[in-house]
């Protein structure tokens, strides 16, 4: 999470404490829209890919399964 929230403070151009709260506030929102599977790897891909997964590419698995029933996928 470091990461994103240095990359909002250079690229917005606010102090760290507020690019913090940004991100904060922003994870909790896409946590709350995603379905839960998507929500906990998000958790992970911020934790910087805890577990030694993929990070990114697990989290794409986890949405692959959790939307394969919209795509006639079981």
């Amino acid at each position: 999470m470091d990461e994103l929230v240095k990359l909002v403070t250079d690229k917005v151009g606010i102090s760290p404490d507020q690019a913090q709260k940004a991100v904060a506030t922003v994870m909790g929102f896409l946590k709350d829209k995603l379905p839960g599977p998507l929500g906990e790897q998000l958790d992970k891909v911020m934790a910087g890919g805890a577990g030694g997964s993929g990070g990114l590419g697990d989290m794409a698995g986890a949405a692959e399964s959790a939307l394969g029933g919209l795509f006639g996928k079981k």
